[in-house]
C-alpha cells in the first residue's frame, strides 16, 4: 500500500517539470520563426534529431558519473548530433578535476586518434574552452598498439594529460579512412581512487535533470542552422586550427564549410586540393548538423576514397543521382544542405574549394566519353 507524504516537494519534480516544458516547446525551433525549416524531410529529421538529442542528454548528463566513469558512444547511425560523420567515432566520459583517472585502449586502425578534455560550465551548458589534447602522434604505444594515459592535476610519467580546474569532461576521437573494414580505437576509462556506492537523493536528482535540460536548451537554441541566402553553392574560406572552441570541437583541425541549393537536373561541383594531413573529408549535413544516412548512400568522402588528378587535385561532385563519375556525394533526398571539410593536422591553411553549378546530364555525357 502506498503512502502519500502530505506536503512533501521535491527538487526533482520541479527539475523534471522544467525539461518536459522545454520538450513541449522544442518543436517551435524548426516550425516557427525565421529558423523554420519549411520542408517534410526537414521537419522529420527536427523530431528525429530532438529523440536523439534527448539520448545523448540522458547519457553524458543524468547518468553521468565522475566517480566510476564510462566511455558513452556520442554518435551512430540512429543517433547524431553536433557535425556527426560516417568516418568517425566519438565518446564522452564526465569528469572531476579534483580526481585521476586512467584512460585505456588500442588504437585499431585509425588514420587519427585523440582524446581531448574540456572545460567550462559544470551544469550542461557547453564547454567554451579546450583543456588539454592528446593526439596519437605524440602518444607513446605498447608495441600491439595498447596504451595508458593519466589524466590528473599533477604530472605523471608516460601520457599525461594535466586536469585544470573548471575541466568537465574528456571526449575521444578515432577515424578510419575505411570505417566498413578497419579497427575501431578501444576506450576505457576508470578513477584511480575507488569510491564508495552511490546513493540517489533528490538534490542530486534534480541537478542532473537540470544539467540535461541546460544542455538541450543550448542545443535547441542553436539549430537548426539558417541558411544565409545569399551563400549557397560556395565553399567559404577554409580556417585554421581554431585556438578556442565551443562545444567539444577538435582542437587539430582546420574547417571549411558551404552550403548547397540545387533544382532538379543540376549538381554542385567542387574542386579543390588538400594540403598534406593525416586526414581529411567533406560531409553533407542537414540544418541540425546531422549527417545524412551514410547506412545506404554515399554522402560523404574522404581523402583514401578520393580519386585525385595527376596533379593531386580533385573534384567532388554533389548531387541526388549518380552522374557515373568519380567522387560523386548522394544529396539523398535534400534539395538543400550543408557542406563541412575538415582536415585533421593539415600542414598548412586548405585554399578555398572553387564551385561550379552543372547540368547532370552535361556530367552524364562526360562520363560517356570516358
Amino acid at each position: 500500500m502506498r503512502t502519500e507524504i502530505a506536503g512533501a516537494k521535491y527538487k526533482s519534480s520541479e527539475a523534471f517539470a522544467e525539461l518536459l516544458a522545454l520538450l513541449k516547446d522544442a518543436e517551435r525551433s524548426f516550425l516557427e520563426g525565421e529558423r523554420a525549416v519549411g520542408d517534410e524531410t526537414s521537419v522529420v529529421e527536427g523530431y528525429r534529431w530532438l529523440t536523439e538529442i534527448l539520448s545523448v542528454a540522458m547519457d553524458c548528463y543524468l547518468w553521468a558519473d565522475t566517480e566510476r566513469p564510462t566511455m558513452v558512444q556520442l554518435v551512430g547511425p540512429t543517433r547524431k548530433f553536433g557535425g556527426d560523420n560516417s568516418d568517425a567515432y566519438y565518446n564522452y566520459a564526465a569528469i572531476d578535476p579534483r580526481r585521476s583517472y586512467r584512460i585505456s585502449g588500442r588504437k585499431g586502425d585509425a588514420a587519427y586518434m585523440s582524446i581531448t578534455v574540456y572545460g567550462g560550465p559544470d551544469d550542461g551548458r557547453w564547454s567554451d574552452r579546450i583543456v588539454a589534447t592528446l593526439n596519437d602522434r605524440d602518444m607513446e604505444f605498447a608495441e600491439d598498439g595498447s596504451f595508458e594515459i593519466t589524466l590528473s592535476a599533477e604530472p605523471q610519467a608516460g601520457n599525461w594529460m594535466k586536469l585544470e580546474e573548471d575541466a568537465v569532461c574528456a571526449v575521444s576521437r578515432d577515424y578510419l579512412a575505411e570505417p566498413e573494414s578497419q579497427r575501431q580505437a578501444s576506450w576505457n576509462i576508470e578513477a584511480t581512487e575507488q569510491a564508495p556506492p552511490p546513493r540517489p537523493t533528490d538534490e542530486d536528482l534534480a541537478r542532473r535533470i537540470r544539467a540535461a535540460t541546460n544542455f538541450l536548451r543550448e542545443l535547441t537554441a542553436l539549430f537548426p542552422l539558417a541558411y544565409d541566402e545569399t551563400k549557397f553553392n560556395e565553399i567559404e574560406e577554409p580556417y585554421p586550427v581554431p585556438e578556442h572552441t565551443y562545444g567539444w570541437a577538435a582542437g587539430d583541425a582546420a574547417y571549411a564549410m558551404g552550403a548547397f541549393d540545387l533544382a532538379d537536373g543540376e549538381a554542385l561541383v567542387i574542386r579543390g586540393r588538400s594540403p598534406h594531413c593525416v586526414f581529411w573529408n567533406l560531409c553533407l549535413w542537414n540544418p541540425y548538423l546531422q549527417t545524412y544516412d551514410y547506412r545506404y548512400e554515399r554522402v560523404t568522402i574522404n581523402g583514401t576514397q578520393v580519386v585525385y588528378g595527376d596533379d593531386g587535385s580533385w573534384r567532388i561532385i554533389v548531387s541526388e543521382t549518380d552522374p557515373g563519375l568519380d567522387n560523386w556525394v548522394a544529396t539523398a533526398g535534400h534539395r538543400r544542405g550543408r557542406i563541412w571539410f575538415r582536415w585533421f593536422l593539415p600542414e598548412s591553411v586548405p585554399d578555398r574549394p572553387e564551385t561550379t553549378v552543372a547540368k547532370l546530364d552535361d556530367l552524364r555525357r562526360e562520363a560517356a566519353r570516358g
